[in-house]
This record gives structure tokens, sequence and C-alpha cells, in this order.
């Protein structure tokens, strides 16, 4: 059984492929990424960070949950090397890291309550857990920067997260801290496979940020590996994602 709902300005989809589905998952699952979006995002005047960004609320006073992203930010920040940073400008934006969490705790969600085999999907970002229905594991496919609709790469993954950063949907969002001004790089798309979504996802967004050699950043990290493309159409990857290629459903 599978659901989609548009919530933090993107499509959520949630496929249980068990063979009974707990009462009132979806709703569940929907309303608390309803109830990220109202904490965390920065387009909503009212919410926390956007009070945090004018003054309005302090971290302390802040919810547990704002609490817990700004301290796993600045975690991030550290194991990065300072390429990956919420506070610019004055102001915190911590979206690179809030959608994995998000997916990610969503996904707990469905496991406390008895779901074992099921993928949750916010804006090509999914943990996927278990088996798909025909008790293989669940393809994900590596979208084509250039043209949306084109699948160049189909991951079979179990029990990983996959999380995409790039420039060719939401345009130049992110940046390199370390450099003033829009990111400089022949990167367009980097695509990471973790041991979960939020790893994954973090990763993902700081390694871009860091231009061709983030390939190299994520083929250095113990449990993850990465498919880069560059503006030339140009594929690089780490040099254990052939275990995650599904050679049968190449085009």
């Amino acid at each position: 059984m599978k659901q989609t709902r548009l919530i933090m300005g993107m499509p959520v989809s949630v496929e249980v492929a068990d063979a009974a589905v707990p009462n009132g998952i979806f709703e569940q699952v929907f309303a608390f990424f309803t109830s990220v979006d109202a904490v965390f995002s920065t387009y909503k005047p009212e919410s926390e960070i956007s009070r945090i960004n004018r003054g309005a609320l302090t971290l302390a006073e802040a919810s547990h949950d704002m609490r817990t992203i700004f301290a796993l930010a600045e975690q991030t920040r550290q194991e990065t090397g300072g390429y990956f940073d919420i506070a610019r400008g004055g102001a915190y934006d911590p979206s690179g890291i809030v959608k994995g969490w998000a997916i990610y705790q969503a996904a707990q969600i469905m496991r406390l309550a008895g779901c074992r085999n099921f993928y949750v999907d916010a804006g090509g970002d999914i943990q996927a857990t278990g088996c798909n229905r025909h008790g293989q594991p669940w393809r994900v496919g590596i979208r084509s920067p250039f043209a949306i609709n084109q699948i160049v790469k189909v991951l079979a993954v179990s029990d990983r997260g996959v999380a995409t950063s790039g420039t060719s949907i939401r345009g130049e969002h992110i940046y390199n801290p370390m450099v003033a001004g829009p990111l400089a790089t022949d990167a367009v798309s980097l695509t990471v496979i973790g041991p979960n979504i939020y790893e994954a996802d973090r990763f993902a967004t700081a390694a871009f940020a860091m231009g061709a050699a983030g390939i190299l950043f994520i083929e250095r990290l113990e449990g993850f590996e990465g498919y880069l493309i560059d503006r030339h159409g140009q594929a690089t990857f780490t040099s254990g994602l052939g275990r995650y290629i599904d050679n049968d459903r190449l085009d």
C-alpha cells in the first residue's frame, strides 16, 4: 500500500509492503512531516526557526527537536571540516539536515508500529527498509540532472538510506562555507548511499559543497558509497558502489 502527499513543499511518499498495514500509520507519518514543516520551515514566519532568525526565540527556549537539530548540525560541521554549516548571513537554515532526520524519524515511527518492509521518500531522498512486495531489495533510481525523467542508474537497497544533493531541481541552494559567493563546482549531482537516510543526507550535502573532491570524501567514509555527475555528464563513483547497482534494471 502506498500514499503520497505534498508536504514541506515536496512530494512525500510512503509505501508498506507488509501483508498487514498498521491502522492509521499513513496519517501518523504524514502528520509528523507536517509538524516538522511547522517547526523548521524558513518560509513560515511563525515557525521556530523563523522566530529564532528574527530574535523572537532563543535556542534555549526552543523545542527539544530544534535543539537536537542544532546539536546534530554542529556535530556534522565538525565531522566535515566545516563544509556543513547551517549558519549563513546572520541566519540559520537547517534544511540540509532536517529532511534526512525527518525521514529517519518517520521510519522509526513505522518500525515501532510494526512495519518491517517499507520505504519513506521525501523529495527523492529515501529510507528503504526490508524488501519490496516481491521480496527483493527496493529499487531506487538515480535521475539524470539534465533530464529529470531519465534514470541513469538503478540501485537495489535494503536497510539503507539514499540521498541526492545537487542543483538540477532547487537551483543554487548549496554553498561552500569556506568561500564567499556562489558555489563554484563542476559537480551537478551527488547521490550517497548510507547506513540510514539521516547519515546519507547530511554527508551528501557536505560532500557536494566540496565540489569534485566530495566523492573522495565519501570514498573515505566507512559504510558509504557515492555517485557524482559533473556538468559534462561524466560520472565518478566510489569503489564499492557496484554492489548496489541493479544491472537487470538499467536502460
